[in-house]
């Protein structure tokens, strides 16, 4: 298999296991990252795949945004945000338009984008202390470019209640939103993906294929249409006033001018 820098990617018994590879940052995604994982998404061809694995590496699956990049973005106008926040949206809907069954395997902490990983794929796996979080308002910004593949996932008033709160909450709340489809004890996890491995191996690639297509035409709202919105959105929102302090405060570990408490 190819070579990453932030990734390793992995084939065994006909199924791919792609690693977040930045455990000492609980593999928060910057610039590199996105672009490699969106190569690795797009390029798997491999007729004999029987499913492509998303994990993490380390305590978490995915911190969501880097440190370091967050500084980069938080410097840019609002033409380089929309040219960044377009390679975003791309990496989720290369995973969501992933021809292959995609199962995620999430655990520690999935924050902000890293939801964009998980909702993009067929199926969620979440260890039950996994903490998830819609981190993104209390920046004083818009989880825009997860947002079509998350409702997609959770619905309306689900998303209305993660996403504006953007409250903290555990596997089984994550379960109760269908945000993942299971929440299982850490010791169990890797049993129940056997279990789900071995299940789909009894059932015939092409037509697990074209099952998945089959769901895609039926219920696909044309998403990609969505993604220069949410890539302005986001832009317009991280160069904003409000965006520019709650990225500030964030970065600087004090409070924003907006907390009352």
């Amino acid at each position: 298999m190819k070579e990453y820098n932030t990734i390793i990617v992995e084939k065994t018994e006909n199924v791919i296991t792609i690693w977040l590879n930045r455990p000492e940052v609980h593999n928060a995604m910057n610039a590199l990252m996105i672009e490699e994982l969106t190569d690795v998404f797009s390029s798997i061809t491999d007729e004999d795949v029987r499913a492509v694995l998303l994990r993490g590496k380390g305590k978490s699956f995915c911190a969501g945004a880097d440190l370091n990049y967050m500084k980069e973005i938080a410097t840019f106008g609002i033409e380089e945000n929309k040219k960044d926040s377009l390679k975003l949206a791309k990496l989720f809907n290369s995973i969501y338009k992933c021809p292959f069954l995609t199962i995620a395997l999430v655990h520690g902490s999935v924050f902000g984008g890293a939801n964009g990983l998980l909702a993009a794929c067929d199926i969620v796996l979440a260890e039950e202390n996994t903490t998830f979080a819609f981190s993104e308002v209390k920046l004083g910004i818009a989880p825009a470019t997860i947002a079509p593949f998350v409702i997609k996932r959770i619905g309306e008033f689900g998303a209305k209640e993660l996403m504006i709160t953007g409250k903290r909450f555990k596997g089984p709340e994550a379960l109760k939103w269908k945000l993942v489809n299971d929440s299982i004890p850490e010791k169990e996890l890797e049993q129940k993906l056997k279990q789900l491995i071995e299940e789909i191996k009894r059932n015939g690639p092409k037509a697990v294929r074209a099952t998945k297509k089959l769901i895609h035409s039926i219920v696909d709202d044309e998403i990609y249409k969505l993604l220069e919105y949410t890539g302005d959105l986001i832009a317009e929102l991280r160069a904003s006033e409000e965006g520019q302090e709650g990225m500030a405060a964030f970065l600087e570990k004090r409070k924003s001018k907006w907390q009352t408490d």
